[in-house]
């Protein structure tokens, strides 16, 4: 029988950090059932030997990530699996990655047209490259269960224009663009995105399957390789009504 995990005094992680760790393999694994009420803070401390002050912190750093829910009299209880399809704006994944990893296999993605392009203005303020610049344009629809979900127009500067073209599995609608970029040497080191509503242009209405005065979803992201190179531009109508979009904000990340 393996030995249950210990708190490692003389390791650099926080105590409440490593606890923390600990109670989500718990709920990982099955030990600690979803819907099923955890141990108590006194009874935890008594386990681990730590304050019920640590051990409120792992709790909270569970409930942070929506693993546990506390309910207020009763106890913190394991949270009941998602039955969501969101997709995680904030993580380093696009829409399909994130759709598999929400374990829905019925995404399709249809490539509308690829092709070296004349940047948009905006885009090359973006991209920081001079006004008029070339580049490469992807437009795609991402559908869901067969149901138009996204618009996405992906823009990237000239020097990236062989390796798209040659990404011909991402240009079939296939593979994954970002894991493709990753290949090529254009890891993600940051990106910044922006969220608003808006009406859509005829040309994405008609691709979405709603009218022009139905609200979408529109995202703009730049995203740029840990060595600050910008080389992704990215326009995205969504259709929230079929793929919810999820934010998670960590209130411990900076404590």
């Amino acid at each position: 029988m393996a030995q249950p995990a210990a708190i490692d005094r003389q390791a650099s992680t926080p105590y409440y950090q490593q606890l923390g760790g600990i109670l989500e393999q718990r709920l990982a694994d099955g030990t600690i059932e979803a819907g099923s009420r955890l141990p108590s803070e006194q009874e935890l401390g008594s386990e681990f030997g730590l304050s019920r002050a640590t051990v409120r912190q792992a709790l909270n750093l569970l409930e942070s990530r929506a693993l546990v829910t506390r309910i207020t009299g009763r106890g913190v209880y394991a949270t009941e699996p998602s039955t969501g399809q969101g997709w995680v704006i904030q993580e380093r994944e696009g829409f399909l990655e994130n759709a598999i990893g929400h374990q829905n296999r019925s995404v399709t993605t249809e490539v509308l047209r690829h092709g070296p392009t004349i940047l948009p203005p905006s885009v090359c303020r973006a991209l920081e490259v001079q006004e008029n610049a070339a580049g490469y344009e992807m437009v795609r629809l991402r559908s869901l269960d067969n149901t138009p979900a996204l618009y996405s127009v992906n823009y990237s500067p000239a020097d990236l224009v062989p390796a798209i073209a040659a990404m011909t599995e991402v240009l079939e609608g296939r593979a994954s663009f970002s894991e493709a970029l990753d290949v090529a040497g254009y890891s993600l080191g940051g990106a910044h995105r922006s969220i608003r509503a808006v009406a859509p242009s005829p040309e994405v209405a008609k691709a979405l399957d709603i009218t022009p005065a139905t609200p979408a979803l529109h995202i703009r992201s730049t995203s740029w390789t840990p060595q600050g190179k910008r080389f992704d531009v990215y326009d995205t109508w969504v259709r929230s009504d079929v793929v919810p979009l999820e934010i998670n904000v960590d209130a411990t990340a900076h404590s």
